[in-house]
């Protein structure tokens, strides 16, 4: 097989794909053995070949797959004008605390934002299926330890939570994290969001001044 023909079947099954395609997937639509070195370079190439259209090809912590660019966001949201889904700071900040801090407890979680994690918060997270519990902290009552999933990396587009950028500050944290979620989701401004919950009583040490209301991104 050619290098050409090798790019085409990539492209191809890339494109046609629901899901995110592994290296092992990839794989699996050759007869011949292809290593990893051979794959990334066509990848490589691949990415190289879409430079300059409005799709792009992405590396995501489950895998390769085809979205759209920035710039192209504007004219696809005009086929779909539901609005998004928008988010309070107290979402924000329990997803960012959860994500740079993992894993860590609902106590944990209350002890840096200053006030109480209600359980509608946490819900809305695990249903967008952002986090998880993935242990039990051996201490009294045995809390649950929640982390990022990796559909949260898949839909921020991240391969790993090192590209998260690395920040000390919780409010910037906070606003990192929302950043990525307005880009997302093509979400309006999420400090305009009231906060129906009792984390809504107060003001935590850790809340952030205000995320930024920048340009929208595509999923």
């Amino acid at each position: 097989m050619t290098p050409e023909q090798l790019k085409l079947v990539l492209e191809t099954a890339l494109l046609c794909a629901d899901e995110p395609m592994t290296m092992n997937d990839l794989r699996r639509l050759f007869l011949e053995e292809l290593s990893a070195g051979e794959l990334s370079v066509a990848l490589s190439q691949i990415q190289e070949d879409w430079s300059d259209k409005g799709m792009e090809l992405l590396e995501l912590a489950t895998g390769w797959r085809f979205q759209s660019r920035l710039n192209m966001r504007e004219y696809l949201d005009r086929l779909t004008p539901e609005k998004p889904p928008k988010y309070s700071r107290a979402v924000m900040e329990t997803l960012a605390i959860i994500a740079y801090r993992q894993p860590v407890t609902r106590g944990e979680i209350e002890e840096i934002r200053g006030v109480a994690v209600s359980s509608n918060v946490v819900k809305q997270l695990e249903d967008r299926g952002w986090i998880e519990v993935v242990g039990h902290k051996e201490t009294v009552g045995r809390p649950g330890l929640f982390a990022t999933t990796r559909q949260f990396l898949n839909d921020l587009s991240l391969t790993t939570l090192q590209e998260l950028p690395m920040l000390d500050d919780a409010s910037a944290q906070a606003e990192s994290v929302a950043q990525r979620v307005m880009e997302f989701e093509g979400a309006p401004d999420v400090t305009d969001v009231a906060d129906t919950s009792s984390d809504q009583v107060s003001t935590s040490t850790a809340a952030i001044d205000a995320l930024n209301n920048n340009e929208k991104t595509n999923d």
